[in-house]
């Protein structure tokens, strides 16, 4: 398998999957519009990006067929493998010496210059990371944990560090009131597979996510121990920023295009002190365009697969879930199911609910309907529904803080909707059907 980063984005050039842009652009919203316009899915790479040196690559997390390639596997194993990498994870393998580690920089220096960042929208307030992997070591310290984190370059050596997880973030609180800093590295330049286990939710599932995605690829991972922080890292990475998180010290940051696809607020967020760089002597900089297809892929598998585990618990029969780009990656999900009881759709819709705080609109679906295909799903709310028998509201539940109109009261409204057909009416929902289609080559007839 491959595991280092510039190796497979060599292949996938190689592979016709990868185009190169070869005219100069800007760093400030050129590349960016480039990549939305692709919505994240296309892998690109900037041969020449005004005022950085060195090649920018995105996309390279953005489409479900490409990263399954990268593991090995078809899309519809990619849920599969994700479970089994989690039942039987593979640690790293520690090496003394890594080519991340060939070139070492420390203080004094400016580390935007040094890493460039990119600006991505019109009312971002500056240059961002928005594609390091953040590296921390568990409270007890038997455990690393990976995750992305937005990050706000600031003059000099430091960083802001926006922190959404409930879990780091009392972590890191933890360390503020003793008086201590906390160490981090942030690495940049990594393959799909630690990007996918970064997004492993810890608090189910309590493992080493490098182990996740050592599981993934079926073979370790190398990593090597940081120059100035009591971390490892993976020694096939482009570039690692070495440092700590400063306790007590916050400056403003944002407002920045989150995930919904609204600007979040300014405010006072943690900071980072970046002690030492480290990169390979012609590091690829490597970046995801914010709410695009790239960004959310990750976290859509990991909660496609926690939804999965959780609504079969419920009702056994459920064939496969899918949660949907449109629905930002998080807010709504498709259920498709085996029906054995006409209860089985609203069963299943109110435990997916149950296992996830964020979902807001929840589907269910006969498994005659494609949950990938949006026009089969509106088709099935089409014909099979009537909003007063099928349509269901959950009020005052909890929600996303990423999702715009929860913050108008704090609190979220749930919609289901039980798009299946009453089982002793299965002869007036049978499909309409062309034999011969399926097979059908219309290069054969065109």
């Amino acid at each position: 398998m491959i595991t280092a980063f510039r190796d497979l984005v060599e292949d996938w050039e190689n592979q016709h999957w990868l185009k190169r842009v070869t005219r100069e652009v800007s760093p400030r919203y050129e590349v960016a519009a480039i990549a939305n316009k692709l919505k994240g899915r296309q892998p690109l790479l900037f041969d020449h990006v005004q005022g950085i040196e060195q090649s920018v690559v995105i996309g390279m997390g953005g489409d479900r067929g490409l990263m399954a390639r990268s593991l090995g596997v078809t899309a519809e194993d990619l849920i599969p493998q994700l479970m089994q990498a989690i039942v039987r994870p593979i640690a790293p393998h520690r090496v003394q010496s890594a080519a991340v580690q060939e070139k070492i920089i420390y203080p004094p220096f400016d580390v935007g210059r040094a890493v460039p960042g990119l600006t991505y929208h019109e009312r971002d307030s500056g240059p961002y990371y928005v594609a390091g992997v953040m590296v921390v070591k568990s409270p007890d310290g038997t455990k690393q944990y990976t995750s992305v984190r937005r990050m706000q370059i600031l003059p000099g050596n430091r960083i802001n560090v926006v922190i959404t997880s409930p879990e780091l973030y009392r972590q890191f609180q933890r360390y503020e009131q003793a008086g201590h800093p906390m160490e981090i590295a942030v690495m940049f330049g990594v393959i799909p597979a630690v990007i996918l286990s970064s997004q492993i939710a810890t608090h189910l599932f309590h493992v080493d996510k490098l182990s996740v995605a050592g599981g993934l690829l079926g073979e370790p991972l190398r990593i090597v121990r940081c120059k100035t922080v009591d971390l490892d890292v993976l020694a096939d990475a482009e570039c690692v920023l070495e440092g700590v998180m400063l306790p007590g010290v916050r400056e403003l940051e944002g407002p920045f295009g989150e995930l919904g696809g609204y600007y979040s607020q300014r405010g006072l967020h943690p900071v980072a002190e970046i002690r030492a760089i480290t990169h390979r002597p012609d590091f690829i900089i490597h970046t995801v365009m914010p709410a695009s297809y790239e960004e959310r892929l990750p976290m859509v598998i990991n909660r496609e697969m926690v939804l999965l585990q959780t609504v079969r618990q419920v009702v056994p029969n459920v064939a496969s879930v899918h949660v949907t780009m449109g629905g930002v990656g998080r807010f709504h999900a498709v259920i498709s199911i085996a029906q054995e009881s006409n209860a089985d759709g609203k069963e299943a819709a109110l435990a997916a609910f149950a296992s996830d705080k964020d979902l807001k609109h929840v589907v269910v679906v006969n498994d005659d309907i494609d949950i990938f295909d949006p026009e089969d799903v509106e088709w099935a709310i089409a014909t099979r529904v009537q909003a007063d028998q099928d349509v269901f509201i959950v009020s005052g539940a909890k929600g996303s803080p990423l999702e715009a109109s929860h913050h108008l009261r704090s609190t979220t409204a749930k919609v289901g909707i039980d798009a299946t057909y009453p089982l002793d009416q299965a002869g007036l929902f049978a499909r309409t059907a062309v034999p011969g289609e399926k097979n059908l080559n219309l290069a054969d007839y065109l």
